[in-house]
């Protein structure tokens, strides 16, 4: 389904969808990030790149499982703290977040299915808005299969045409959101289309950040884990973990029990992110840690997306955004660590 909706009718749709809670990217002070959305007429589309991605409202920083608590007689009940499944929408998805999501789906489904994380994907719908620009300088999406205007993991694809929105629904989620609407939407002609179409193409030209001969990269991974690259581009890392935490791909996470009072005993069992690059993510009750040093931690974030991934699940994962580069505090780049690599198997 192909629509054009006017800038104009834009909160007039919104306001339609009062069943849903509302995302939509909002700016604090120079920073724009997701929140929750109260009046139709404050979403603003004219937006670079969230701060942080849209999976934290699939998968939040920090989400209690259950919660326990000893009876009378000294016996431990439990009552697992499912979320809940709250129609939601998020408006105004890029669509390298679009995309990430369909990898970490692949992550929380397989042989156990993680009720958490589907609970909150089921029940939420995906309004994308394609790139007529860049986001941010350092968005690589082409290099690693994505477009500005990929469809992957959207509903509805939103393309601003100036005063007006091509509007495509990508899934029966996103039909259901339109038809809520009907009267607000009407026919593309063929100058909407074809002005899609001159955007799309000047989008793609605007991209300039690529890794180059990428397809080559995994299996060159597999002869460097001991090269001293690892040690030489580590050497300024902070282990801060901005990469991790503000990357659409990254899905570590920690589980631990938070004892409000010993006896009688009552607690949570809390889930929160965790990053590969914190000295104690691999840590072993012995005391051994496998990865004891940056080199060896910045050497599995490389390894895991660029190699041991794509080995699983035919994937990269990684969607392009930029964010761990332009954030980076010391200038970690990691397409130039890539073209290291890249040259490392010349």
């Amino acid at each position: 389904m192909e629509k054009i909706l006017t800038k104009k009718s834009f909160p007039l749709w919104v306001k339609e969808l009062v069943s849903y809670k509302i995302y939509a990217p909002q700016k604090n002070g120079d920073l724009w990030n997701f929140e929750t959305i109260k009046k139709p007429e404050s979403i603003n589309l004219d937006f670079p790149n969230t701060v942080l991605p849209p999976k934290n409202i699939i998968f939040p920083q920090r989400e209690v499982l259950l919660e326990f608590e000893s009876s009378n007689e000294n016996k431990l009940q439990v009552k697992e703290t499912l979320p809940d499944d709250d129609p939601t929408i998020i408006f105004g998805v890029r669509p390298c977040d679009a995309k990430a999501l369909t990898l970490t789906d692949k992550v929380f489904s397989g042989d156990f299915k993680d009720p958490y994380y589907w609970k909150r994907r089921n029940s939420t719908v995906l309004i994308g808005l394609a790139c007529n620009i860049p986001p941010s300088p350092n968005c690589f999406c082409l290099s690693v299969g994505g477009s500005p205007h990929s469809k992957e993991g959207l509903d509805i694809l939103m393309t601003d045409l100036g005063d007006k929105y091509f509007v495509e629904s990508l899934s029966e989620k996103g039909s259901t959101l339109i038809n809520l609407a009907k009267p607000l939407f009407q026919q593309p002609k063929a100058a909407d289309k074809k002005a899609v179409e001159k955007t799309q193409a000047e989008a793609e030209k605007k991209i300039t950040r690529q890794i180059k001969d990428i397809k080559k990269i995994p299996s060159i991974l597999k002869n460097m884990f001991d090269s001293p690259l690892w040690d030489e581009e580590s050497l300024s890392c902070l282990r801060c973990g901005i990469c991790t935490y503000l990357c659409p791909t990254c899905h570590c996470f920690d589980i631990n029990d938070e004892v409000a009072s010993s006896s009688p005993v009552k607690g949570k069992r809390v889930r929160t992110w965790d990053t590969c690059q914190f000295p104690d993510f691999t840590m072993h009750s012995s005391g051994h840690n496998p990865r004891p040093d940056r080199a060896s931690r910045l050497r599995q974030r490389i390894f895991h997306k660029f190699q041991y991934f794509v080995e699983r699940y035919q994937n990269y994962l990684c969607t392009g955004c930029g964010r761990c580069i332009s954030k980076c505090p010391v200038g970690i780049d990691i397409i130039e660590v890539l073209d290291k690599v890249r040259d490392y198997g010349s």
